[in-house]
């Protein structure tokens, strides 16, 4: 990508977010439009696959804090390409026409403000260098001009570069939450072609060193005052040239991958967790690190358990019996059973905690809490009924009764 190229797109545009949106906007952005245009969902669509690649490369940026700010303040600086070209300069300066001030002021464009922004909080000694340390941040170079500069990015755009990070979903139910689990994950990424091993170049074929910017990746050109180093155009920067690309991935290096991985998901997992698994994203490039994998969880209800934290939930119904004269119950849990001691006069509704019993969580594993409802029988033979009224007649009062203080002569005795 070049400067230009850096500078003019819109990314928060791509993504369909205002400027001010927060970490977490942008990222329920990019899921949905990711899970619009994927390849899979739009099979032989270029159009869609082309704003797919178009909103993972502004969620590459604007997800990660240091591009994003690096991000902002070259838009900021330079215009955002809707000034078109000032007084020479690609992109434009954030002033009038020829780089006089703002619009009929008259003011004349001061060249030590611009380096100051631009080295703002980078460097002690002044502005000198500003633009360099922003272009180097942008494009992996170091700042200044020099043999020394320019073998740094040289490095950097034709060293080892790390692969992307991935993102899939996964649903599990929910004992595999609670108690973990290993899922196989089926999921499309890009990957080392497996035609060239990563060249680019047809099998029999090499890449050779680029003849114009001589394997550096990057090229230098004057601006009027001003010199800027970009990625080489010839070979997009990775300082080799294919003669012969390979036909699987037309000299990319990277194809398109169904692949399947085993997952470990950890026990005590909550819905809409996001899972990092470090390595496991796509392949990376020249011998560069592979990417991590996020898995985002969802977890299907249970139809006896519930969840609160790492405590689990469970409503079991009980005897007027059981409840007037205590019970010792034999209660359901996510892995076998456990025995519940009801104490004698135990109201309905009231819950009871068996501790240890509930979703792992760290350092102590949570509670199950049992909630007791006494269960009242819909019909009543006529033997059960006198019994009940016998029963009535031997509690006697004081009978259990809402009052309420009498109020201007009414109210509820």
């Amino acid at each position: 990508m070049s400067t230009r190229d850096f500078i003019e797109k819109d990314y928060y545009a791509a993504l369909g977010v205002p400027q001010a949106a927060d970490a977490a906007e942008i990222k329920k952005a990019y899921r949905k439009l990711a899970r619009d245009l994927h390849p899979d969902k739009n099979p032989g669509n270029t159009q869609a696959e082309a704003k797919f690649k178009e909103v993972s490369e502004a969620y590459d940026v604007l997800s990660d804090t240091k591009r994003r700010a690096e991000y902002d303040e070259a838009r900021r600086l330079f215009g955002a390409g809707g000034a078109g070209a000032r007084a020479g300069f690609p992109g434009g300066f954030p002033g009038g026409a020829g780089g006089a001030g703002g619009a009929g002021g008259g003011q004349p464009f001061d060249l030590g403000d611009l380096f100051g922004a631009a080295g703002a909080g980078t460097r002690t000694g002044g502005g000198a260098g500003g633009l360099g340390d922003l272009f180097g941040g942008l494009f992996g170079g170091g700042g200044g001009a020099g043999a020394g500069s320019a073998r740094a990015r040289s490095q950097a755009a034709s060293g080892p570069a790390r692969g992307q990070d991935v993102e899939t979903e996964a649903t599990l139910s929910f004992e595999e939450a609670v108690l973990g689990v290993t899922v196989p994950l089926r999921m499309q990424s890009p990957g080392t072609c497996p035609t060239c091993a990563g060249s680019g170049a047809k099998p029999g074929t090499s890449p050779h060193t680029c003849p114009v910017c001589q394997g550096a990746g990057v090229t230098s050109r004057s601006q009027g005052a001003f010199a800027f180093s970009e990625p080489c155009r010839n070979c997009r920067g990775t300082g080799q040239v294919v003669d012969d690309p390979c036909p699987t991935c037309a000299g990319n290096g990277v194809t398109t991958q169904t692949r399947t991985i085993t997952v470990r998901i950890p026990a005590g997992v909550k819905d809409g967790q996001r899972i990092r698994l470090a390595g496991k994203g796509a392949p990376g490039r020249r011998g560069g690190p592979a990417g991590d994998l996020f898995v985002v969880v969802h977890v299907s209800e249970h139809e006896l358990f519930g969840r609160k934290g790492n405590d689990l939930t469970l409503t079991v119904p009980i005897t007027f019996t059981e409840a007037s004269l205590g019970a010792t119950l034999t209660v359901p849990t996510l892995d076998g059973n456990v025995s519940l001691k009801v104490p004698a006069g135990t109201a309905s509704g009231q819950t009871l905690r068996v501790r240890g019993r509930g979703a792992p969580g760290k350092g102590r594993a949570g509670d199950l809490l049992v909630t007791v409802e006494v269960a009242v029988p819909k019909k009543l033979s006529p033997a059960a009924q006198e019994a009940v009224k016998v029963l009535d007649a031997e509690l006697g009062d004081p009978r259990p009764r809402i009052t309420a203080a009498v109020q201007g002569g009414g109210g509820v005795r």
